[in-house]
């Protein structure tokens, strides 16, 4: 029985090595949930608001293409900031509200959708506002950063 014990104890260590106790570690990323793209969307709309443009498009991955309403595709996320300036003029304000959400099975594509406003004045200076719907697809980048990577809107009658 003495001899046997020390191989028990060596059997154990081997096994606790090799087979580690199943359980998260620290360096493991956090499960995205709907809710959380819809949390991405209120900080997008955030940073649009203070930064403009620039806060906008932080939010686009370098490859995104937008599909704007009654407009060609623009591909690239360069291309797609050339025409975000009005984002920059203080009298213009987009806001949107994320309606729905969700996330692929595998955990790194999701899609969020909603409705939105854009406030701006007339050529006579009278405050006006477009609306409209939009959808967004959301893909998780090689640093674990989330990125739009497709965004589409059309406009639709003033909500009832």
């Amino acid at each position: 029985m003495k001899s046997f014990f020390p191989i028990l104890v060596v059997g154990l260590l081997v096994a606790t090595i090799v087979f580690p106790a199943a359980h998260p570690t620290a360096s493991a990323s956090p499960k995205v949930t709907a809710d959380t793209l819809k949390q991405l969307e209120g900080e997008f709309m955030k940073a649009a608001a203070e930064k403009g443009s620039q806060g906008y498009m932080s939010y686009y991955a370098d490859d995104a293409v937008e599909v704007p309403n009654g407009h060609a595709l623009i591909s690239g996320k360069a291309n797609i900031a050339a025409t975000m300036g009005f984002l920059d003029d203080k009298n213009n304000r987009l806001v949107w509200t994320p309606v729905g959400a969700d996330i692929s099975a595998s955990g790194d594509l999701g899609y969020t959708y909603g409705t939105y406003a854009f406030h701006s004045k007339d050529m006579e200076g009278k405050p006006t506002v477009e609306y409209g719907k939009y959808a967004r697809i959301w893909k998780q980048q090689k640093d674990g950063n989330w990125k739009v990577v497709l965004d589409m809107g059309n406009a639709s009658p003033q909500p009832k």
